[in-house]
C-alpha cells in the first residue's frame, strides 16, 4: 500500500510538472508583453525601470493609434453583424435537406483551412481584375466576412438542430404563421447562439491580420498598426498595444463562452 501511494504521488507530481511547463510555454510571452507594458523606459526590453502607465495613455490618446482602434472596432462590429446573419440564414437552412447541402457546406468551411496569406491573395488578385480599389469598408470587410462566417455558422449549425421541432409543429396547429413560429418561438431559443457566435467573430475579426494587410488599403486597423510600429521603429508602447488587443480578444471570447455554456 505504501508502495502504490508513493507512486501515485510521484505521478501526480509528474503530471503537474507536465502541465506547469506546458502552460508556462504557452502564458510566458504574454506575461513577459504585460510586465513590459509598464516598464517605465523608451527601450522595449529588459531590464525594467520603473512602474508607468503612460504607455497606455498613448494608446488611448495618439491620433494614429485611436483611428486605428476604431477602425478596428466598427470593421469587427460589421464583420460579426454580416456574417453571423448570413450564418444564421445559412443554419436555418440546412435544418431540413436541399439539394447540394453538402458541397455547400465544404465551401463555407473551406476559409478556415485556407491559409490567410493565400486567402489574402486570392481576394487581392479577385478585387484587382474587377479593379475595385482597396478600402477598409469594401475589400477588408469583404475579407473578414469570409474569415468570420464559417466560424459563426459552425457555432450555429448545432444550435438549430439541438431544441425541439415539435413546439413549432404545435404552433403550426393552432394557427401561427411561419413569421410569428420564428419570432415567438425559434428566435428566442437560439438567440443567446446568435450573440455567442456574433461575440466570437467579433473576436476573430478585431484579431485579423494577414488578410487585412493585403486589403486594407491606405487605412489601417489595430493589429496592422503594431505591426507597422514594431517593423518600422520598435516603439516604447507597443506593449501597452498588444497588452490592449489580447484583453479585448479574451473579454469577448470569454462572454461568447459563457453565453454558450448558459445556453446549453
Amino acid at each position: 500500500m505504501t508502495y502504490r501511494a508513493n507512486e501515485s504521488r510521484t505521478e501526480k507530481a509528474l503530471l503537474w510538472g507536465y502541465a506547469s511547463l506546458v502552460y508556462l510555454f504557452l502564458y510566458a510571452p504574454v506575461i513577459t508583453v504585460t510586465v513590459l507594458s509598464f516598464n517605465d523606459s523608451q527601450v522595449v526590453g529588459l531590464p525594467l525601470k520603473g512602474f508607468t502607465t503612460r504607455w497606455f495613455m498613448v494608446v488611448f490618446t495618439e491620433p494614429e493609434l485611436v483611428a486605428a482602434f476604431a477602425n478596428s472596432i466598427m470593421l469587427g462590429i460589421l464583420s460579426a453583424t454580416i456574417g453571423t446573419a448570413l450564418a444564421t440564414l445559412l443554419a436555418l437552412a440546412y435544418r431540413r435537406p436541399f439539394p447540394g447541402n453538402g458541397v455547400l457546406f465544404y465551401l463555407i468551411v473551406a476559409p478556415i483551412i485556407l491559409p490567410g496569406v493565400v486567402g489574402g491573395i486570392i481576394l487581392l488578385v479577385f478585387f484587382g481584375m474587377l479593379k475595385i480599389p482597396l478600402s477598409l469598408w469594401t475589400t477588408a470587410l469583404t475579407a473578414h466576412v469570409t474569415w468570420v462566417l464559417p466560424f459563426s455558422f459552425l457555432s450555429l449549425y448545432p444550435v438549430m438542430h439541438r431544441f425541439d421541432h415539435s413546439l413549432e409543429e404545435a404552433a403550426s396547429d393552432l394557427g401561427a404563421t411561419r413569421a410569428v413560429v420564428f419570432r415567438r418561438i425559434v428566435f428566442p431559443l437560439i438567440r443567446p447562439g446568435i450573440v455567442a457566435a456574433w461575440l466570437f467573430a467579433f473576436s476573430l475579426s478585431f484579431d485579423e491580420f494577414v488578410r487585412t494587410l493585403f486589403l486594407t488599403g491606405f487605412e489601417r486597423t489595430l493589429p496592422v498598426q503594431f505591426w507597422y510600429m514594431v517593423v518600422e521603429s520598435l516603439s516604447p508602447e507597443a506593449p501597452a498595444m498588444a497588452v490592449v488587443i489580447i484583453v479585448i480578444s479574451v473579454a469577448t471570447s470569454l462572454a461568447g463562452a459563457m453565453l454558450s455554456r448558459q445556453r446549453t
